[in-house]
């Protein structure tokens, strides 16, 4: 009766002609210290990506640059809060430093003026939707208080006919500032692959 192999020996049987690739895997790992850089230049904002990089050997340095862009890109959208847009104008100025082209410089100043513009105007939106939508919240305050025989207040973002009424109308204000965001991220991902846009 044959001999019967064990998992791992099929697999180290397997992988027998599989040589690691010494480059790669530094690549790889220098990547990976890039997108632990970016975070932390996210969460605190002092850690400068310039003097990281120059710390970084010279055929080192596009990867790690690779690894921080990878993080710092997927942070340009559309705001939610305050802090949102505070990550997204970090993350915008990182990406300056990596792409070190002053056309981008400018067009990172214009996305935060952009952006706060719609920070405002989100803000007017929804004083506007709850007043808009003020009757009908009473009209279910009173129904509700009717049946249960006590004073109901009820949140609009509890209702879910009034969330689903504030989420269509924020998603089209959302829309109307969706360009800009593409625009400045195309830009940055054509000058960080050295091409001008």
């Amino acid at each position: 009766m044959g001999r019967i192999k064990s998992a791992l020996e099929i697999a180290l049987e397997k992988t027998e002609t599989v040589k690691g690739d010494k480059t790669s895997i530094n690549q790889f790992e220098t990547r990976q210290n890039g997108k632990r850089l970016a975070n932390e230049f996210l969460n605190d904002g002092k850690k400068s990506l310039e003097e990281e990089i120059k710390k970084c050997p010279k055929d080192e340095q596009t990867s790690l640059k690779q690894g921080i862009f990878d993080v710092l890109i997927t942070q340009l959208k559309i705001p939610d809060t305050e802090e949102d847009l505070l990550r997204v104008e970090t993350a915008a100025k990182g990406i300056q430093t990596i792409v070190n082209e002053n056309r981008f410089g400018t067009m990172v100043k214009q996305l935060s003026q952009i952006l706060r513009q719609y920070m405002n105007e989100a803000a007017r939106y929804e004083e506007a939707i709850k007043q808009q939508y003020a009757p009908k919240l009473k009209q279910k305050e009173d129904e509700l208080t009717r049946r249960l025989g006590r004073q109901v207040k009820l949140d609009p973002f509890q209702d879910p006919e009034f969330v689903a009424f504030f989420n269509q109308h924020i998603n089209a204000l959302k829309e109307s500032y969706q360009g800009a965001i593409d625009q400045i991220r195309e830009s940055a991902m054509g000058y960080f692959e050295g091409k001008s846009k």
